[in-house]
Protein backbone atom coordinates (compact mmCIF):
# COMPACT_ATOMS: atom_id res chain seq x y z
CA UNK A 1 0.00 0.00 0.00
CA UNK A 2 3.03 2.33 0.74
CA UNK A 3 4.57 1.84 -2.45
CA UNK A 4 1.04 2.61 -4.19
CA UNK A 5 0.95 6.15 -2.44
CA UNK A 6 4.39 7.47 -2.71
CA UNK A 7 4.33 5.66 -6.31
CA UNK A 8 0.71 8.15 -7.37
CA UNK A 9 2.01 10.85 -5.18
CA UNK A 10 5.23 11.25 -8.20
CA UNK A 11 2.98 10.85 -10.68
CA UNK A 12 0.38 13.61 -9.27
CA UNK A 13 3.85 15.83 -8.50
CA UNK A 14 4.89 15.14 -12.22
CA UNK A 15 1.67 16.18 -13.45
CA UNK A 16 1.13 19.27 -11.24
CA UNK A 17 4.98 20.58 -12.77
CA UNK A 18 4.19 19.90 -16.26
CA UNK A 19 2.94 23.10 -16.89
CA UNK A 20 6.36 25.11 -15.70
CA UNK A 21 9.77 25.16 -17.13
CA UNK A 22 12.48 23.23 -14.86
CA UNK A 23 15.22 25.72 -14.11
CA UNK A 24 17.19 22.94 -12.79
CA UNK A 25 17.59 19.18 -12.20
CA UNK A 26 19.03 16.84 -8.85
CA UNK A 27 22.05 15.29 -10.61
CA UNK A 28 23.38 13.24 -7.60
CA UNK A 29 21.76 12.03 -3.96
CA UNK A 30 22.97 10.27 -0.91
CA UNK A 31 20.85 9.52 1.43
CA UNK A 32 17.54 11.22 2.16
CA UNK A 33 16.92 14.29 -0.04
CA UNK A 34 13.96 16.58 -0.91
CA UNK A 35 12.46 18.51 -3.47
CA UNK A 36 9.15 20.73 -2.33
CA UNK A 37 7.46 22.72 -5.18
CA UNK A 38 4.09 24.52 -5.04
CA UNK A 39 3.40 22.56 -2.33
CA UNK A 40 4.41 19.09 -3.79
CA UNK A 41 6.97 17.23 -1.50
CA UNK A 42 8.72 14.50 -3.64
CA UNK A 43 11.75 12.09 -2.83
CA UNK A 44 14.98 13.41 -4.79
CA UNK A 45 16.71 11.06 -7.45
CA UNK A 46 18.93 12.27 -10.30
CA UNK A 47 16.38 13.99 -12.87
CA UNK A 48 14.11 15.56 -10.46
CA UNK A 49 13.07 18.88 -11.35
CA UNK A 50 14.27 21.90 -9.59
CA UNK A 51 11.49 24.91 -9.88
CA UNK A 52 11.73 28.29 -9.73
CA UNK A 53 10.46 28.35 -5.64
CA UNK A 54 11.95 24.97 -5.59
CA UNK A 55 12.36 24.18 -1.49
CA UNK A 56 15.48 21.60 -1.36
CA UNK A 57 16.10 19.81 1.83
CA UNK A 58 18.84 17.34 2.60
CA UNK A 59 18.53 14.67 5.75
CA UNK A 60 21.11 14.03 8.04
CA UNK A 61 24.17 12.22 6.75
CA UNK A 62 23.07 12.87 3.15
CA UNK A 63 23.95 15.05 0.29
CA UNK A 64 23.07 16.61 -2.92
CA UNK A 65 24.09 18.24 -6.30
CA UNK A 66 22.13 20.50 -8.52
CA UNK A 67 22.94 21.47 -11.44
CA UNK A 68 21.02 24.09 -13.09
CA UNK A 69 19.75 25.49 -17.15
CA UNK A 70 22.97 28.03 -16.75
CA UNK A 71 25.58 25.05 -15.55
CA UNK A 72 25.46 26.51 -12.53
CA UNK A 73 26.70 23.94 -9.92
CA UNK A 74 25.00 23.81 -6.09
CA UNK A 75 25.90 21.10 -3.72
CA UNK A 76 24.61 20.86 -0.66
CA UNK A 77 25.96 18.70 2.75
CA UNK A 78 23.79 17.17 5.28
CA UNK A 79 21.09 19.00 7.27
CA UNK A 80 20.38 21.41 4.60
CA UNK A 81 18.01 23.57 3.30
CA UNK A 82 17.99 26.05 0.60
CA UNK A 83 15.42 27.95 -1.37
CA UNK A 84 15.65 28.94 -5.01
CA UNK A 85 13.93 31.88 -4.60
CA UNK A 86 14.35 33.80 -8.34
CA UNK A 87 15.71 32.10 -11.45
CA UNK A 88 15.94 33.95 -14.82
CA UNK A 89 18.11 32.54 -17.28
CA UNK A 90 17.32 34.68 -20.90
CA UNK A 91 20.39 36.18 -21.91
CA UNK A 92 19.44 37.27 -25.55
CA UNK A 93 16.82 39.68 -23.63
CA UNK A 94 19.32 40.26 -20.67
CA UNK A 95 17.53 38.53 -18.56
CA UNK A 96 19.65 37.14 -15.93
CA UNK A 97 18.87 36.53 -12.27
CA UNK A 98 19.91 33.39 -9.29
CA UNK A 99 18.34 34.38 -5.86
CA UNK A 100 18.20 31.82 -3.23
CA UNK A 101 18.29 31.58 0.61
CA UNK A 102 20.35 29.26 2.58
CA UNK A 103 17.99 28.85 5.88
CA UNK A 104 20.68 26.09 7.27
CA UNK A 105 23.64 23.71 6.20
CA UNK A 106 26.26 23.79 4.05
CA UNK A 107 26.78 24.46 0.21
CA UNK A 108 29.35 24.92 -2.60
CA UNK A 109 28.69 27.14 -5.03
CA UNK A 110 30.13 26.90 -8.93
CA UNK A 111 29.62 29.57 -10.77
CA UNK A 112 27.43 28.76 -13.92
CA UNK A 113 26.75 31.38 -17.15
CA UNK A 114 24.48 33.84 -15.26
CA UNK A 115 27.40 34.78 -12.57
CA UNK A 116 30.19 34.80 -15.47
CA UNK A 117 27.93 37.53 -17.64
CA UNK A 118 26.21 39.89 -15.06
CA UNK A 119 27.95 38.81 -11.64
CA UNK A 120 25.57 41.14 -9.14
CA UNK A 121 22.45 38.51 -10.66
CA UNK A 122 23.10 36.09 -8.23
CA UNK A 123 22.88 36.53 -4.68
CA UNK A 124 22.50 33.88 -1.64
CA UNK A 125 20.99 35.11 1.56
CA UNK A 126 21.19 33.41 5.09
CA UNK A 127 19.44 34.10 8.00
CA UNK A 128 22.27 36.82 9.07
CA UNK A 129 23.21 38.22 5.59
CA UNK A 130 23.56 38.29 2.14
CA UNK A 131 26.65 37.11 -0.08
CA UNK A 132 27.10 38.82 -3.72
CA UNK A 133 28.43 36.56 -5.62
CA UNK A 134 31.67 38.14 -7.51
CA UNK A 135 33.93 35.02 -7.66
CA UNK A 136 33.60 31.72 -9.30
CA UNK A 137 32.99 28.99 -6.42
CA UNK A 138 32.37 29.25 -2.86
CA UNK A 139 31.29 27.44 0.35
CA UNK A 140 29.17 28.31 2.49
CA UNK A 141 27.89 27.51 5.86
CA UNK A 142 24.82 28.39 7.93
CA UNK A 143 25.02 27.18 11.31
CA UNK A 144 21.22 26.40 13.17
Amino acid sequence: MFKYVVLSSCVLSSALWAGEVPIGWVKNVTGDATVSSNGVLIKAEPGTAVLQGSVLRTGAKSSMGITFKDETIMSFGPNTQMSVDEYLYAPAQGQLSLVGKLAKGTMNYVSGIIAKLQPDAVAVSTPVGIIGVRGTQFVLKVEE
